[in-house]
């Protein structure tokens, strides 16, 4: 931390003009540059205005509480963290199954999880639907987890943070997930019909589930609370894949979404070589549709 704090004091930063939308890195994505602490210092001298930490409710309170401080006194927003997350070996839970008492599991998850989107500044938080159920038709299952999302939501309500359900592709990384689609996220959002219960749009997922990015994001946009970006194939950076990230942004900014973007993604290349290449396909496409 001294050293980067050194290196901020003898101009070795950028401070670089603030990027027009929010994207938001993760641990990982300047990896070089030190610590979590530190690569948020980096991440906003290169002018992000925002971070996002799927480990962040599992990291100690008082790690919680630096970062906090950390966003806090760079001027960035905090994005998602993950409140629920499948037991991914097991396949499990199945919100949708005639058993109770996984459902109980994932609210307790959801009311230990306000206390950490408290301490963040977080607005959003992320969960996963679980898996299906093979012995149970889809219909019963989606009138559970429905239900077991509007009691999250009236949870999550009174505190001012939204629940955001990801779809994930089951074509390359999670077989047998329950929620595969921003479409059927779309279905339960609107069946919950609670602001405390949103899709996150992860198009990495999408393109490969679907395609179809900018039609259903059109279609689905009212019940859509959050978007992550990745490439496909490789879930890297804009730029390295076949996804138009340069038309999404442009149709982004014509919905003037002002909300965070995360990049959930790796970098193509190792080092501060990919680093750098990932701030520069970011600044790429955060042109697109800039007035001038």
């Amino acid at each position: 931390m001294a050293a980067a704090a050194t290196a901020r004091a003898q101009g070795q930063s950028s401070n670089a003009a603030h990027f027009s939308l929010a994207y938001a890195p993760h641990e990982g994505s300047f990896a070089s540059r030190g610590g979590l602490i530190e690569q948020i210092a980096f991440a906003a001298d290169q002018g992000f205005t925002a971070w996002e930490d799927n480990e962040a409710r599992s990291r100690p309170v008082a790690e919680q509480e630096r970062m906090a401080r950390a966003l806090t006194q760079r001027g960035m927003k905090m994005g998602v963290f993950v409140a629920s997350m499948p037991k991914w070996v097991q396949s499990r839970p199945l919100l949708g199954a005639n058993d109770d008492a996984e459902r109980e599991a994932f609210l307790a998850d959801i009311r230990t999880s306000i206390d950490v989107a408290k301490r963040l500044g977080a607005t959003h938080m992320t969960v996963v639907t679980g898996f299906l159920d093979p012995k149970l038709p889809v219909d019963i299952q989606t009138a559970r987890i429905i239900d077991v999302m509007r009691r999250a939501g009236d949870i999550m309500a009174p505190h001012g943070v939204a629940m955001v359900m990801e779809p994930l592709n089951t074509r390359s990384n999670h077989p047998g997930v329950y929620m595969q689609t921003i479409a059927q996220g779309f279905a339960v959002a609107r069946g919950v019909n609670s602001p405390a219960v949103k899709i996150l749009a992860d198009l990495y997922h999408e393109q490969i589930q679907s395609g179809n990015l900018i039609p259903t994001l059109e279609t689905c946009w009212s019940e859509i609370g959050y978007l992550q970006f990745g490439e496909n194939p490789g879930r890297n950076e804009p730029g390295t894949g076949e996804i138009n990230y340069a038309a999404i942004v442009r149709w982004l900014r014509a919905q003037h979404y002002a909300g965070v973007i995360g990049m959930e993604h790796g970098n193509s290349i190792q080092g501060r070589a990919g680093e750098d290449r990932l701030i520069a396909a970011y600044r790429e496409i955060d042109r697109q549709g800039v007035e001038v």
